[in-house]
């Protein structure tokens, strides 16, 4: 037996890092243009200004935590009206699940914050180190000189600004920005701004930087789920291999017109950001990036033969073409009953969202019992409860609101401290109020001890009103 056969078999295998290589062409735009917006919205709205009035940040986009409330540009979210956020991710969901079942994972290779952060670091790269070939050379060069250092330092403090600004963009979202701006140059910020902004500095910076490709194929579960949401008429990255093959580079040798119209130069390979080869046939690690295509297109062009030889198509396309049909027209693949059905309940959670928000209203009342006691018999045969009212006012400016009780009961509503059952309710704020509700003596049911009523806030500038059920407690002896 030798040595090699009594050694320990390797069960991992070390990354290689990939180089993709620079590449032109249409969907390499189309990923240019989806960068510079996506990146833009997320670094550029927290600085939108938006006036609120003399009490709130004017701050067109704010997550306030302090407060439990959302802002978005004129829309107030307010923690009772969760709801909205819950529909949004619903949306998200079903809208996930439409683009993948109508186009593959057309997300994950286009919009997808870890692709559109590693484009970012593998531009930085590019600008920096050279292209792929320069790369690869830089990375198998074992001696680490001057001059490798110097590129290496200097990828690495653009990454980390890349990730700094990162950082410092989400916390933008959860305060007034040029106040923490403030806060954070002068060091008065509070350590929670710091920690969340190393923390995002150093995730992004190793995300986007190192794990890039790992991320996607081992921590990201959408590769895993995507397969039930595709079916043989999802349009996905694939390669005509039925064109292609056999694949081969000598095309002046003897046996040449017996070749496919691949001619096996591995550019497909060398721009993929996943390092896969899309001549293998669909894979888990293809993102659709589409970067092939134009690697291939541009191949195509040089040798004189047709373009699409990788390109996008769907399953039952390949059937059609190996059989000497056209494929068929892109809106029969799109438009499907599994695209309408997602596109049908997308559309139905946005359309009750909106419905929702506009005929909800600036004032609300929430109402609680005190439970103990019950309920009190006063002297003179008064019953009373007491309950914490809590009234919102959603307004820029004060308001003062009026609670009565439903006008069919002999129930009476004083409000501690207000003499008229009045109550002040400082602008875009709750206040809670102790209030008194009275039934004056027989005139309490003597066959029940729980009395349903309804008590009404409103508001003496505008006349709107609010209301919430509740229970009177107590009957008469």
């Amino acid at each position: 037996m030798s040595a090699s056969d009594t050694e320990d078999p390797k069960l991992y295998a070390p990354r290689e890092p990939i180089f993709p290589r620079r590449v032109k062409g249409r969907f390499r735009n189309l990923k240019w243009v989806i960068m510079i917006v996506t990146l833009g919205i997320y670094y550029v709205t927290p600085w939108l200004r938006w006036d609120r009035g003399p009490n709130l940040p004017d701050q067109a986009v704010l997550i306030d935590l302090a407060n439990r409330r959302f802002f978005f540009f004129w829309i107030e979210i307010w923690p009772h009206e969760f709801y909205f956020i819950a529909g949004l991710l619903v949306m998200a969901g079903l809208g996930l699940f439409l683009f993948t079942s109508a186009l593959g994972r057309v997300w994950c290779g286009y919009a997808c914050p870890q692709t559109v952060w590693t484009d970012l670091f593998i531009l930085v790269e590019r600008w920096i180190e050279g292209d792929r070939n320069a790369r690869l050379r830089l990375h198998r060069q074992k001696k680490w000189d001057l001059r490798k250092l110097r590129l290496r330092v200097t990828k690495w403090v653009a990454w980390f600004f890349i990730g700094l600004a990162t950082g410092g963009a989400w916390v933008f979202y959860f305060a007034d920005a040029p106040s923490l701006l403030r806060d954070l140059v002068t060091l008065s910020a509070h350590p929670v701004a710091y920690t969340t902004m190393l923390i995002l500095t150093f995730t992004t910076f190793l995300f986007g930087g190192f794990a890039r490709e790992q991320i996607c194929i081992y921590a990201c579960p959408w590769p895993r789920i995507q397969a039930a949401m595709m079916d043989e008429d999802t349009i996905t990255v694939a390669y005509r291999d039925w064109r292609g093959e056999p694949r081969g580079k000598h095309r002046k040798a003897e046996g040449a017109d017996k070749l496919g119209d691949c001619i096996d130069c591995n550019a497909c390979v060398n721009v993929c950001p996943m390092g896969i080869d899309i001549r293998d046939g669909q894979q888990m690690a293809c993102i659709t990036c589409a970067l092939c295509i134009d690697a291939c297109d541009d191949v195509m062009d040089k040798v004189g033969k047709p373009r699409g030889l990788i390109d996008y198509m769907a399953l039952t396309d390949e059937v059609n073409e190996r059989a000497g049909k056209a494929p068929r027209k892109i809106w029969k693949h799109v438009f499907r009953p599994r695209t309408i059905l997602y596109t049908a309940l997308w559309a139905a959670v946005g359309i009750g969202l909106v419905v929702a928000l506009f005929i909800r209203s600036d004032i609300d009342i929430t109402v609680a019992p005190v439970r103990n006691p019950t309920y009190i018999t006063l002297s003179d045969g008064t019953i009373r409860n007491v309950y914490d009212v809590r009234l919102r006012n959603k307004h820029g400016e004060a308001r003062e609101f009026r609670v009565s009780a439903t006008d069919a009961t002999a129930l009476e509503v004083q409000v501690e401290g207000s003499e008229d059952a009045l109550v002040e309710v400082a602008p875009d704020a709750t206040h809670l109020a102790r209030v008194y509700v009275t039934a004056p003596a027989g005139s309490a049911p003597a066959s029940t001890d729980r009395t349903e009523f309804t008590l009404w806030v409103e508001d003496l500038e505008n006349g709107d009103r609010a209301s919430e059920g509740t229970v009177f407690n107590g009957k008469a002896d």
